[in-house]
């Protein structure tokens, strides 16, 4: 398959893993531990509906129990998961001392992350991703990322990344207010390994606007606008785009419960909790399309690697 000259490759043993016994396999899943954040952008998806964080060990059962199913991949993300440093970080020594998973990463805002942190931990980060969707602060503040100095920041961990050997990541939400920018020469200077660029999705009970924390809908970009977006910044090989028929179900989303979302349906509809039944019974219930999964580069070269930069992000084969 190839999307927008980006070769997708996928190996014969990375294909029986994903069908060991014709079941399954949670290879790589996304914790939402916590749903709160200190930002307020307009799009969210996941917003902040409960406050609620699993007891510790709670949440390192339920990882335990992905793991023993095949979870070689766990990224945290929220909300905002750098809210709970502590947590954050005990979760990610305990999934790559204890469960030897592959790879662990987060997605952050960036504003609460500290050098310090990522010195501490920078053996247990293979990759942070950041959020970012302008760099003009003028527009991420009409989008609701910051107060003005969102970009200032984002060159920092960019630069703490290469220090301590953690792959940078960047992620873009392709909207309304930033659809025109050509951020060409910003990518060029932060140089993320990966940058992902995603289409402003719409779930009814997280950001339609009907009784939801966040409306989107003033955000929504045409197919014909994400694709334009696309173009204009294809030749950076680091370009991963998602536009929502690709996004939308080739997630494995975990909730705050321990609840993998099913998106179906255009909202987020909560499995049984791994916590209650066995994996496999709860995977059966995530609307997980594993197709669309890999269709959407979803296995990459996850793991460290001693230097890596924007046109150097061709999946490998993965040695399991």
């Amino acid at each position: 398959m190839i999307l927008l000259g980006i070769t997708i490759k996928i190996t014969i043993k990375t294909e029986n893993i994903l069908s060991q016994n014709n079941k399954k396999v949670p290879l790589s899943v996304n914790y939402h531990f916590t749903r709160k954040c200190n930002y307020e952008c307009g799009f969210c998806f996941h917003t902040a509906k409960t406050s609620y964080l699993a007891p510790i060990e709670d949440a390192k059962s339920g990882l335990r129990k992905l793991a023993d199913e095949g979870m070689k991949k766990i990224n945290f993300a929220g909300g905002e998961p750098f809210l709970y440093p502590k947590y954050l970080e005990e979760l990610l020594r305990f999934c790559k001392q204890v469960l030897k998973v592959e790879s662990a990463s987060i997605v952050s805002n960036g504003s609460k992350i500290k050098y310090e942190f990522l010195q501490r931990n920078k053996e247990y980060i293979d990759i942070l991703a950041i959020s970012c969707d302008s760099f003009d602060e003028s527009v991420n503040k009409k989008i609701g990322r910051g107060t003005g100095k969102h970009v200032e920041k984002l060159s920092d961990i960019s630069r703490w990344c290469r220090e301590f050997g953690i792959k940078f990541k960047l992620n873009t939400v392709v909207n309304a207010y930033n659809k025109s920018e050509d951020m060409n020469e910003n990518i060029l200077k932060i140089a993320p390994f990966r940058w992902k660029c995603f289409q402003v999705l719409i779930l009814e009970n997280e950001n339609g606007g009907e009784g939801t924390l966040r409306d989107a809908r003033e955000f929504v970009v045409t197919d014909q606008e994400f694709e334009e977006f696309i173009q204009r910044h294809s030749k950076q090989k680091c370009l991963v785009p998602e536009p929502n028929n690709l996004m939308k179900n080739s997630y494995l989303i975990l909730d705050e419960y321990l609840r993998f979302l099913n998106c179906t349906n255009n909202e987020k509809t909560p499995s049984e909790s791994i916590l209650d039944v066995p994996v496999e019974k709860a995977l059966m219930q995530a609307g997980w399309d594993q197709e669309a999964f890999i269709g959407r580069s979803g296995i990459y070269d996850w793991s460290k690697q001693p230097s890596n930069i924007c046109g150097n992000n061709q999946a490998k084969e993965l040695e399991w």
